[in-house]
């Protein structure tokens, strides 16, 4: 429902009886000088008790109509039986604060729970997809925070050897040691949509997260300019010295939402929007 629908409130109008009271004075008597019974009826204080009562009573109907044909945003179902908005919504928030720790900057000690593995999968994405992962070193402080301890050293070898290389590094625009050429901004940041648990048992889960991707070379001479893509990870991951840690994960394209008439921002903008904001820690 948009901001602007009223959903059913109003001011009032309408809600009378349309009826006009005329009240003799008390004094006033009969032609046998007898005095005039008063007439029976509401007061005036009851009357507007009355009033009060109904005009609320329209307010709350009104309420009640915003939400719709009869299920609320919280997951009721048509029995009025309470659900867990987190069911109901796999990428609703559930209230949980975010971990207050961390590893190499990578957000860490995330609760043994569905949400803490859901929480745990969308910041490794973040850190997965960063630009630092085109720096040996925070390349492998990357990978020993995010990966178990069983397959950290063979992780690391395979990565070494893919963003290690030379080839591939001049194909995407940067320098033999990963950096960007002068002048320019290397942009590499993926921002989770949301999360989604495909299993949780015994101390295991596996986890997707859907994300878009921004990659390339913010540069008024670049030859790579920052696109957009979207991607779904799925995580293996295990509960290891007191946190989630990645075992195997998969990745396939999209989905991808159809781009709007947007123009595209100069070289100039998006290297200052990378630069000056910062990432989030991601909370389920």
């Amino acid at each position: 429902m948009s901001i602007g629908d009223d959903g059913g409130y109003g001011d009032g109008r309408g809600s009378g009886t349309g009826q006009t009271r005329t009240r003799l004075p008390d004094g006033e008597s009969d032609t046998y000088g007898a005095p005039r019974r008063a007439r029976t009826g509401l007061s005036s204080r009851n009357l507007v008790t009355v009033v009060g009562v109904v005009v609320l009573l329209i307010a709350a109907i009104a309420f009640a109509n915003r939400g719709g044909s009869g299920n609320s945003e919280t997951g009721a179902d048509s029995a009025g039986t309470a659900k867990d908005p987190a069911a109901a919504r796999p990428t609703a928030p559930t209230g949980t604060k975010p971990v207050t720790g961390s590893t190499a900057g990578i957000a860490s000690g995330f609760p043994q729970t569905e949400q803490g593995a859901q929480s745990a999968a969308a910041n490794y994405v973040v850190a997965l997809n960063s630009d630092g992962m085109y720096n040996a070193a925070r390349r492998q402080e990357i990978v020993n925070a995010v990966y178990a301890p069983s397959v950290a050293a063979a992780r690391r070898s395979e990565l070494d050897k893919a963003y290690g290389n030379a080839a591939f590094l001049a194909r995407i625009g940067l320098k033999p040691d990963g950096t960007a050429p002068q002048g320019m901004t290397f942009v590499s940041r993926a921002t989770p949509a949301g999360t989604k648990t495909e299993s949780f048992k015994d101390g295991t889960a596996k986890v997707s997260v859907w994300y878009s991707a921004l990659f390339g070379l913010a540069g008024t001479t670049s030859q790579k300019p920052v696109t957009e893509s979207w991607y779904t990870t799925t995580f293996d991951m295990a509960w290891q010295g007191g946190d989630w840690k990645v075992t195997r994960f998969t990745q396939k394209n999209g989905p991808a939402p159809i781009g709007r008439d947007q123009a595209a921002a100069s070289a100039e903008d998006m290297a200052k929007a990378v630069q000056g904001y910062g990432g989030f820690t991601y909370a389920r």
